[in-house]
């Protein structure tokens, strides 16, 4: 198993939404496998449509968080 699942494109993303240097951000009501969400959104043009780049979403009733160990941090109400 890797010694982390952070990927480079993950720390871009949470650079750019730290920097302050760009607006294209927001929240998108969404569903993640059917269970009600909310994403934190990149917005973006491309050949001039908008798009919508999901960069992470929030956590719903049914996951799970663990650590590489399997271990769960103490649980919050997510709702």
């Amino acid at each position: 198993m890797p010694d982390t699942n952070i990927k480079e494109h993950h720390k871009e993303a949470f650079e750019a939404l730290t920097s302050g240097k760009y607006d294209n951000f927001g929240l998108f009501s969404c569903f993640v496998n059917g269970e009600p969400a909310c994403a934190l959104v990149a917005t973006t043009r491309h050949d001039g449509e908008p798009g919508i780049v999901p960069l992470f979403v929030s956590i719903t009733p049914s996951m799970v968080l663990t650590d590489h160990d399997g271990v769960s941090p103490r649980k919050v109400r997510v709702d």
